[in-house]
């Protein structure tokens, strides 16, 4: 019997390359898109339309979607924002966990851990911890191995591909730099 493993999935790109490899093991998957992080409104739904695409592509069959639910997100990082990392990760993985169990899964793994920009220890402590409390299995696999072919057919499909993680912090924190280089090579200054 092949065993069943729900996949959270961050973004249509960062799926690619877990699936692909998830599948050569044999493993029966679904996908579940639930990132009440990603800001603004119309940027999360630019995402969960380019995995629609991706999944279609891929044939992913994925549980039905989440509402946004952003005000929850902002709640739990108001005022932790150094934590917010952790906040985010445990809040995706720990409700994925609680899917999966829900849904009869095998296990439950994570596109989190496909992302060389992601804290990949701190994600697997946390799913870990959230497996052992839904007391569901998490499947640990290092998707950074495949980073680059998973960009590459990203950009061969024509899938839209984001230039920050989705949070409200990382989109400020991606933009400032890239208005200070700008600023640096068009010769102003910048005082911080």
């Amino acid at each position: 019997m092949t065993e069943k493993v729900l996949l959270h999935v961050c973004c249509g790109p960062c799926a690619l390359y877990p699936v692909a490899a998830l599948r050569r093991e044999g493993f029966d998957l679904t996908g579940f898109f639930f990132n009440p992080n990603i800001h603004p409104y119309l940027e999360h739904q630019r995402r969960a339309q380019t995995l629609e695409q991706a999944a279609d592509k891929l044939g992913l069959r994925m549980l039905p979607p989440e509402p946004y639910q952003i005000q929850d997100w902002l709640r739990a990082v108001c005022f932790r924002e150094q934590k917010r990392c952790e906040i985010c990760y445990s809040l995706r993985l720990s409700e994925t966990a609680r899917r999966a169990r829900q849904g009869k899964f095998d296990y439950f793994s994570t596109t989190i851990l496909y992302s060389k920009f992601q804290k990949h220890e701190l994600a697997r402590e946390l799913a870990e911890a959230a497996a052992q409390e839904h007391q569901v299995k998490f499947l640990y696999r290092d998707f950074r191995e495949g980073w680059k072919p998973g960009i590459e057919l990203s950009l061969e499909l024509g899938l839209y591909r984001q230039k920050y993680c989705g949070c409200v912090y990382s989109e400020q924190e991606r933009f400032a730099r890239a208005g200070l280089k700008s600023k640096e090579r068009a010769g102003g200054t910048c005082r911080v």
